[in-house]
């Protein structure tokens, strides 16, 4: 999952973004409230980590723009200011989840996972095709009962294929799902990976077809 990180504090941003390249996510990281408007304009993004004090654009005003622009990706609002009346407006506003500042980290692994789980599957626990299993959030493959073995970027691959399952992935999707601004991934790096997703994917049912000219998508295999 690629996230935009919207905090100003450099050492809890440094802590929040550690955790979540540690569950395998790729993070975008900006320290005020304009940046994080134009990044959200110009990229798309699974989950936003906003802070509502950032200089130059309070996070209520990146919050309120982009749910008037139509994004509906979830919003998991990390603040210090306190009350009733304050969360209720944020959340009004259209945030999906309101954490106090100071936080335990596994609590806000644990909200993230949530929210994940929401926008990749509706609700339900996994992703299923044929007999592969994915839990996404919790960065977990299966096929059948047995666990599937897979390195950050090979989950990644897959989970970009199959929040769009049905849907043609291009190239330049799966890398930018891959990377954050700080990587970047070579045309030879991304067909490795693809590579040894395939080999690993095979007996499960599910295969990644290319096609022509257009990208990849994820589907089930003649052995499914």
């Amino acid at each position: 999952m690629r996230i935009l990180l919207a905090e100003d504090d450099t050492s809890i941003a440094a802590a929040v973004r550690s955790s979540l390249e540690q569950s395998g996510h790729a993070v975008d990281h900006v320290t005020d409230g304009v940046t994080a408007d134009n990044a959200l304009r110009d990229h798309e993004y699974d989950l936003l980590v906003l802070d509502l004090g950032m200089p130059k654009l309070d996070g209520s005003d990146v919050l309120a723009r982009a749910r008037k622009r139509g994004d509906s990706l979830p919003v998991l609002v990390v603040t210090a200011r306190e009350g009733l009346k304050e969360r209720v407006r944020v959340l009004d506003l259209g945030a999906d989840d309101y954490l106090l500042k100071p936080f335990a980290l596994v609590e806000f692994d644990a909200r993230v996972r949530a929210l994940l789980r929401r926008r990749t599957s509706n609700g339900t626990p996994e992703f299923r095709i044929a007999r592969l299993r994915l839990d996404i959030p919790g960065h977990r493959a299966w096929v059948g009962e047995m666990p599937l073995d897979l390195t950050a970027r090979e989950f990644g691959l897959i989970e970009a294929l199959a929040t769009r399952v049905d849907k043609v992935t291009s190239r330049a999707q799966l890398v930018e799902a891959l990377c954050n601004w700080d990587e970047d991934l070579t045309d030879n790096g991304l067909d490795i990976a693809l590579h040894r997703l395939r080999k690993k994917l095979q007996g499960s049912g599910t295969s990644v077809r290319t096609i022509r000219g257009l990208g990849y998508l994820l589907e089930e295999s003649a052995d499914a």
